[in-house]
């Protein structure tokens, strides 16, 4: 009798596990969070997902905080390539600022992810040493700076869990959200929220972070 082929499950019952790399656990995390949200991932599911033992898994991240700042690690991607040439500090700041925005909203909730992590990174490090950077040219003291760089990546952030909340809204409920509001919007009780209601009920969410990053970088020429 001929020699029969071994399944690969078989293999690694007799002890041969199957072999997984950090970027694969990575890159498979942020798939399932695309597909599924955060709330579904667990380290169990990802373990699955790769086919391997949840030991595996342990092994290259001790606990799920470990998995969260790898993924935010690899969201952050191309946030620190070099800037365009002749950009002053301002809009060198806006530019900082939308690519990390941007880089949360490429999964969903990206920014879930990213909030809470403190990863130490090159892609999280050399984005933190360009922002940073940047702003020392108006800061030059490393506290400030790096306190204002902080301002401005909490404020990306909360905007863009907000943004990201909305979009999650399924179908209706965003729009009986605005509705409920428009109701609840009494002239008489609320003279200033009513005439601004456009502006509180627009989904217009760039044009929101546009302003509220104008507002922080204003602060630092005029502070």
């Amino acid at each position: 009798m001929g020699p029969t082929s071994t399944s690969s499950s078989a293999q690694r019952s007799r002890g041969r596990p199957r072999k997984m790399g950090v970027p694969e656990a990575v890159a498979t995390a942020l798939r399932l969070v695309d597909e599924d949200g955060l709330d579904a991932l667990t380290m169990r599911r990802l373990a699955a997902a790769l086919d391997v033992q949840a030991g595996t898994l342990y092994r290259h991240f001790a606990t799920k905080q470990t998995l969260l700042a790898a993924m935010a690690e690899e969201m952050l991607a191309g946030c620190a390539d070099p800037l365009p040439d002749g950009l002053a500090w301002r809009d060198q700041l806006t530019e900082l600022a939308g690519r990390l925005r941007t880089a949360l909203l490429r999964h969903r909730d990206g920014a879930r992810v990213y909030a809470g992590t403190h990863s130490v990174g090159p892609n999280t490090l050399n984005y933190a040493e360009t922002l940073v950077g940047v702003l020392r040219e108006t800061c030059p003291a490393p506290e400030a700076a790096t306190r204002t760089a902080l301002t401005i990546i909490h404020f990306t952030v909360g905007h863009t869990l907000e943004e990201q909340a909305a979009q999650s809204l399924a179908g209706s409920e965003l729009p009986a959200s605005l509705t409920l509001l428009h109701a609840a919007l009494d002239p008489d009780a609320y003279p200033n929220l009513a005439a601004a209601e456009a502006t509180l009920t627009s989904t217009d969410f760039a044009a929101h972070f546009a302003h509220g990053l104008n507002l922080i970088i204003t602060g630092l020429t005029t502070g």
